[in-house]
């Protein structure tokens, strides 16, 4: 990544306007998980180390434009003054003289926390004037919100417009050099599986990743289309049939490449979407007629751990089935638990946000693996070759 990063900057007595992702569940005016703030400390204690004053920024929910209560950033900014140790003021708003004047009396070492951006719908509509009066917040811009990087928002392109220099934060580093790694020069062999539930998310990334990769493993919901594609029965399992085409494609392209392409074989099906629905493993040539395919079976897993044995670089993203359901977790889990047994033999193991990070979260793995993306978005678009906005702001190193 040849970006500026926070090491590249004197921050001694400057203020750093801070893109940050405090996107994070809430229940009752309680932050309920703080992993995406704990991701954040490492930039934030750098710039009060070196006595700069950090001037956070980021969005919550979405309230459409205006001001709405259980939207608040109070709340994380009471988390976060107990994971610095030191107090985090939020301001009552991200702009306006009440916030220049907070942020003029701030010391060095000091931390606040703006309200929720998305408060004012200029924020996603990147608006010029808005974007120039978060910047006359700053000296310095850092972003460190990878979440939100492939957004062209105020706060992750049009302040860049404003200000240099602008830097990438320590996740926003780890983030792209980990992503990078699965794009540009992968160790091999190297494996891709992608689930999830439907192709038209993954379409992009299924097309970008099997000209690079040795292996591609495609489970989750989006594998029906394929077995459509294929001519077999699916029962009631989920379809995109406007996608039946395109997976048709894939095939042909995948056999193109000569990439080892791995369809799940055996799957699990419920006479409803339901965990507490019948449940029965069949092969994929049997699936029954108004049954629906719910997780990947025994003998699809033992496919996937022969395609991961060995393997130098894995990259995961998308469930194998439904996993937020005890009963079709397995398959997901099982792939979690697999991706932890091969960082243990070397291996590089990148886990894409959004439902993958959730799921290996939920196995209870997620510091068994190299690393978990904290954008979902963010990572799909990365490993489909695209220039995210938030990262092409930024000023390039001399």
């Amino acid at each position: 990544m040849n970006k500026l990063t926070i090491d590249d900057i004197n921050l001694k007595s400057k203020r750093v306007l801070v893109r940050v992702d405090f996107n994070v569940p809430m229940e009752n005016g309680k932050v309920t998980d703080d992993t995406r703030i704990v991701e954040s400390l490492p930039t934030i204690k750098k710039i009060l180390r070196d006595d700069g004053r950090a001037i956070l920024m980021s969005h919550l929910g979405r309230p459409k434009g205006k001001p709405t209560p259980e939207f608040s950033l109070k709340p994380v900014a009471q988390r976060l003054s107990q994971l610095l140790g030191l107090p985090v003021q939020c301001a009552s708003d991200c702009i306006g003289d009440e916030v220049r004047r907070i942020v003029a009396a701030m010391k060095d070492g000091e931390c606040l926390l703006l309200e929720n951006l998305r408060f004012h719908k200029e924020e996603e509509d990147n608006a010029e004037q808005f974007a120039r009066e978060l910047s006359s917040l700053g000296d310095v811009y850092v972003n460190d919100a990878f979440g939100t990087a492939h957004r062209a928002h105020a706060s992750t392109e049009g302040v860049t417009r404003f200000m240099k220099p602008c830097a990438a934060g320590y996740l926003m580093q780890k983030e792209i050099d980990y992503l990078s790694r699965a794009i540009t020069n992968p160790a091999r062999p190297y494996v891709a599986i992608l689930g999830g539930a439907k192709i038209s998310g993954k379409i992009d990334v299924l097309q970008n990743l099997m000209k690079k990769v040795d292996t591609l493993v495609v489970g989750g919901g989006m594998m029906f289309t394929f077995y459509k594609a294929q001519g077999k029965e699916i029962g009631n399992s989920l379809l995109e049939a406007d996608k039946v085409g395109v997976a048709a494609r894939v095939l042909e392209e995948v056999a193109r490449h000569k990439v080892r392409f791995v369809l799940p074989v055996d799957c699990v099906v419920a006479d409803k979407m339901d965990n507490a629905a019948s449940s029965k493993t069949v092969s994929t040539e049997a699936i029954p007629a108004g049954w629906m395919g719910l997780d990947i079976g025994p003998e699809s897993l033992r496919l996937i751990e022969g395609a991961v044995a060995g393997a130098k670089t894995i990259v995961w993203n998308g469930p194998m089935g439904v996993f937020e359901m005890e009963n079709f977790a397995h398959g997901t889990m099982a792939v979690a638990r697999m991706l932890a047994d091969e960082t243990k033999k070397g291996a590089t193991t990148i886990v894409g946000g959004g439902d993958s990070a959730a799921a290996i979260a939920k196995a209870g793995l997620e510091k068994a693996v190299s690393h978990v993306s904290t954008g979902g978005g963010a990572s799909l678009e990365f490993l489909e070759g695209k220039v995210l906005p938030g990262i092409a702001a930024l000023t390039e190193k001399i």
